[in-house]
């Protein structure tokens, strides 16, 4: 039983700790998400609310320096900014001392995502040559990594290790040409002046990174009311300021693992040798010897692991389902399903599913062929078309593209339904490729 909870309680506790340790649990809250979204909006009677609920004014500020938006751009510009951070936190730690930190661990899922990319938007491009729909090519270039490892992670020992390495360094890699296409391609009316403040607010947080700060309240403090805001107001799409935001965190340490070590034991053993007269609280040495403790914990992690390990779970488990929720949801009429069955809908569709497919499997197999990169070890080439059909499942990327894409409201929705379908099919294949050629071998 959970220490100081009653047993009904505690009964209750242990399954909700399980689901949120296990890999599937963000995968799984993003499709609770967006499916009751899709079906709040098509509710007899209760659908207005849904949309209502996210046009409703709101003001952050005072007097003359406030911000009026509607709640739903709020959510997509800025709890989206705070996505874009953990973002660039994991993508600076690969490529410092991860799946990207050399050339031969990089190379394959970087050529593998690079086609995963070119060849999706070529397919949505040439049945959308010309025309308003012209500009959602970027949609089908996305894919949702807790969408798709929250599928792997359901096949646990079916998948090599090594697979599962693959498939989240290639969606690193597509989340950088993503902000990559959303800061060239998806910005407009850029205010210079604007964009020069934020970049002297990125400047002293670089600054401050290289004199050694450590303090997270001086970052959130530039990064929020200095980057963040100013990219806001320039025109530039605020979630690119969450990327560079990260870039400016520190990665150092200031001791090693060896010297934590010595430091800890040390600490453990004067807290042993130390006694309190009252047992229920510290003696003063005790209490001293805890604050060296907490300061090496803290001085053994770089600030950039423990920001990203302290606000993954504040994204996985509510910025990204409350987006699903606001974003999802669309009133599905004969005019809608006329619209997805349209040239957008379709480049959308088959983009996402067959341009995944197609890219990266055929650039993985180029680059094996070419010698820059081999087989990920443990798996097969059923594996890697399991790979590239859970690559198809776009979703939460494909969604934030698709509303910055497209001005009318009959694009979006169609987009929308695209996404929605193609992401289900792709899931479901991949998961039935992958379930049909495990090998069971150890996780």
């Amino acid at each position: 039983m959970q220490a100081g909870l009653p047993k009904p309680l505690a009964i209750l506790k242990a399954p909700i700790d399980r689901f949120f340790e296990s890999d599937s649990a963000a995968g799984i809250l993003l499709m609770v998400a967006a499916t009751t979204a899709m079906i709040w909006a098509n509710l007899p009677g209760l659908s207005e609310y849904y949309f209502a609920l996210w046009n409703i004014p709101v003001s952050v500020g005072l007097s003359e320096a406030k911000l009026n938006k509607p709640l739903i751009l709020w959510i997509n510009d800025g709890l989206m900014a705070i996505f874009f951070f953990v973002v660039g936190l994991e993508i600076k730690r690969e490529i410092l001392a991860g799946k990207l930190s050399s050339m031969r661990k990089a190379s394959l899922p970087m050529i593998a995502a690079i086609g995963g990319m070119v060849v999706p938007a070529s397919i949505f491009f040439a049945l959308n040559p010309s025309g308003p729909g012209q500009s959602g090519w970027g949609i089908p270039m996305a894919t949702d990594i807790a969408f798709a490892l929250g599928i792997m992670a359901l096949l646990g020992p079916r998948v090599p290790v090594a697979l599962k390495i693959f498939l989240t360094a290639l969606a690193i890699v597509d989340d950088i040409g993503a902000v990559l296409v959303i800061a060239v391609f998806y910005s407009s009316d850029i205010s210079l002046w604007n964009l020069a403040i934020g970049a002297v607010f990125l400047s002293l947080m670089v600054g401050a990174s290289a004199l050694g700060v450590r303090n997270p309240f001086i970052y959130g403090l530039l990064g929020i009311g200095g980057v963040w805001l100013s990219f806001l107001l320039s025109g530039v799409h605020a979630t690119v300021a969450g990327v560079l935001a990260a870039f400016a965190i520190p990665a150092r340490v200031r001791i090693d693992q060896k010297e934590f070590q010595t430091v800890l034991h040390a600490a453990v053993d004067r807290f042993v040798g130390s006694s309190s007269s009252e047992p229920r609280m510290l003696s003063h040495e005790q209490q001293n010897t805890i604050d060296t403790i907490e300061g090496a914990c803290e001085n053994v992690q770089a600030p950039l692991q423990r920001l990203e390990h302290r606000m993954y779970p504040l994204v996985m488990y509510f910025v990204m389902p409350v987006f699903a929720l606001a974003n999802a949801g669309v009133a599905i009429d004969t005019n809608a399903l006329s619209a997805a069955l349209g040239s957008v809908g379709l480049g959308i569709f088959l983009g996402l599913l067959l341009g995944k497919l197609i890219g990266v499997t055929g650039f993985t197999w180029l680059a094996i062929r070419l010698g820059l990169s081999d087989l990920p070890e443990g798996s097969r080439w059923s594996q890697v078309v399991g790979v590239a059909l859970l690559a198809g499942v776009g979703f939460t990327m494909s969604l934030f593209i698709g509303n910055l894409a497209f001005d009318d409201p009959k694009l979006v929705d169609a987009a929308k339904i695209a996404i929605f379908a193609a992401s289900l099919v792709a899931g479901l294949l991949g998961f039935l490729v992958l379930f049909r050629s495990g090998n069971k071998s150890p996780a």
